[in-house]
């Protein structure tokens, strides 16, 4: 029998780009003589993180629309129909068994050309509120791999499989690489850490939060790992000098940063929600109000209305000292929310998912 030819196709932020590479990392290991090709933008994290990982990637000159009046967006059209040729290219050349879409813009060109070629489609949407992206190729889509419940609002209800979203699979035993953990990042075993997180990019909000609140950390004892992204780092990086307090661009180590820390403060990237369900660590999240159809809030809740998690919107960031330190000082809380956001993992998603692939690979 010839290898299988898997396209997968997503990107823009880490939210589509980890899930897509956990995927084929799965499929690879199942299938070790299948042939992989990613399709991203050109411009985008994922032509960096996805030859990282030991894959090939072609970029399509795509972008998603912005909500304000852009030049980009009067190019959105011919970016499209440029994209669309040039996916329509890729798929004649590398003939795929099957495409996977792991969502933003970069993924529909691609899927759109697939679904005409009627090369079988799987999408998996990350988050409780879908994209529009993925919203449009469901229709023709063979399966749908989603995280939440209730999304027959927007998707075929027979074609959705609920898998759970792609983590790092390091995750799974943080629980034995505390002691780890804490020496990796030189910390001090007596005290409290909190482990910031922007997403992938970034947050400035989250940034600006944070170094407001250096003094307060230091009045609570708490040490500070604060991953404050690639595009603030050069504002940020003087604190490294303040004590018990290390910035990051970026952490490579994120199993042993999970470890190592005892409370974390997070946006709510589905990504991010989907490997904090894992990690069960008490968690603060706030939610970036800046994304489609404000799906990181609608993560967020889908885990606080659970009792799973604290839930911080952004215009409530004054209550920020009394929520950290209220927190800190109720160790019951602590359990309380740890318990409760790990009973909502879904730690063989990514397992689900490639099970889905081999069925379509087998029709």
């Amino acid at each position: 029998m010839k290898p299988y030819n898997i396209l997968i196709s997503g990107g823009g932020t880490g939210g589509h780009i980890y899930p897509a590479i956990a995927i084929a990392n799965e499929i690879k290991m199942r299938f070790p003589d299948a042939n992989f090709l990613f399709v991203g933008a050109q411009d985008k994290m994922e032509m960096e993180k996805v030859p990282q990982a030991g894959y090939e990637i072609k970029g399509l000159w795509i972008a998603g629309i912005q909500r304000k009046f852009t030049l980009d967006n009067l190019l959105f059209p011919i970016k499209m129909i440029f994209s669309l040729w040039k996916s329509r290219n890729i798929i004649k050349q590398f003939k795929p068994d099957i495409a996977i879409g792991t969502g933003g813009f970069a993924s529909g060109p691609a899927l759109i050309m697939a679904n005409r070629k009627r090369i079988p489609t799987l999408i998996q949407e990350q988050n409780s509120f879908p994209g529009i992206t993925n919203k449009l190729l469901s229709k023709r889509a063979s399966k749908i791999c989603v995280a939440y419940d209730n999304l027959e609002r927007f998707f075929p209800a027979d074609k959705i499989v609920k898998t759970g979203n792609p983590v790092r699979q390091d995750l799974l035993s943080i629980y034995h690489k505390a002691k780890d953990g804490k020496a990796f990042f030189k910390l001090d075993v007596a005290k409290k850490t909190v482990l910031v997180l922007g997403g992938s990019l970034g947050a400035r909000t989250i940034n600006q939060l944070i170094a407001l609140h250096i003094d307060f950390f230091k009045k609570q004892q708490v040490q500070v790992i604060w991953q404050c992204g690639k595009f603030y780092f050069e504002e940020y990086k003087k604190y490294n000098d303040v004590a018990n307090v290390q910035v990051h661009q970026f952490i490579n180590k994120m199993d042993l940063a999970y470890a190592a820390a005892d409370f974390i403060i997070s946006r709510s990237g589905a990504s991010s929600v989907s490997e904090l369900c894992i990690v069960g660590k008490p968690v603060i999240f706030i939610p970036s109000p800046n994304v489609a159809e404000d799906h990181q809030t609608k993560n967020a809740r889908a885990i606080a209305d659970k009792h799973g998690a604290i839930l911080l919107p952004e215009k409530e960031l004054d209550t920020f000292s009394i929520v950290f330190e209220t927190l800190l000082k109720d160790i019951g809380k602590q359990e309380h929310l740890s318990d409760n956001i790990n009973e909502l993992a879904l730690p063989s998603a990514t397992t689900n998912i490639v099970n889905e692939v081999e069925k379509l690979l087998n029709t």
